[in-house]
C-alpha cells in the first residue's frame, strides 16, 4: 500500500513510500520499479528529492523505524542514513543550501535541519506539543511554516 509519493524535480523518476517499509523509484516509461529499497523498517510517508543534485532521495520512516536515508537513484546506492528517535512526518530539502529540513511526531514533535550527504544535525526547533506533520517553504526559502 502506497503512503508516500513523490516526483522528481526533473520529472525522470517518481519516488513511492510503502506500508510495508519500502521506498519504490519508478520511470514514467516501467511499470516495474527501477530501484526498491528495503532499509526502512516502518511505513514510508515522507519523500523529498534535491533540488540540488540529480537523483539524490530522501526518505523517513514512520514510529517503528525512525530513520532518516538519503538515496542515490542514479545508482541504486544508498548514501547515508541516521536514527532521529522519533518518527518522521515529512521532509523538505532547502532551496538555498544543501540543507534537509524533517519533521517529527512521537516522542519528539521538532523540526530538525540535517545537512547532505552527511545527516549531521544543524539544528533542531522545538516548541510544538504534537505532531508535525507538515511544512512548506517561502517563495525565497528563507522561512519554513509547520
Amino acid at each position: 500500500e502506497v503512503c508516500g509519493i513523490h516526483w522528481s524535480p526533473d520529472g525522470q523518476q517518481l519516488a513511492s513510500g510503502g506500508n510495508e517499509g519500502n521506498v519504490c523509484v519508478w520511470t514514467p516509461q516501467s511499470t516495474s520499479p527501477l530501484h526498491r529499497f528495503c532499509e526502512h523498517e516502518a511505513a514510508v510517508k515522507a519523500l523529498a528529492w534535491s533540488p540540488h543534485k540529480r537523483g539524490l532521495l530522501a526518505s523517513g520512516g514512520g514510529t517503528a523505524d525512525k530513520c532518516l536515508r538519503l538515496w542515490n537513484t542514479v545508482t541504486g546506492a544508498p548514501l547515508s542514513n541516521v536514527c532521529t528517535f522519533s518518527q518522521v512526518c515529512s521532509l523538505a530539502w532547502s532551496k538555498n543550501t544543501d540543507e534537509i529540513v524533517s519533521t517529527h511526531g512521537y516522542s519528539g514533535n521538532e523540526v530538525i535541519v540535517w545537512k547532505s550527504p552527511s545527516l549531521s544535525r544543524v539544528a533542531t526547533l522545538t516548541g510544538h506539543t504534537a505532531r508535525v506533520l507538515h511544512l512548506t517553504s517561502s517563495a525565497d526559502g528563507q522561512n519554513i511554516i509547520t
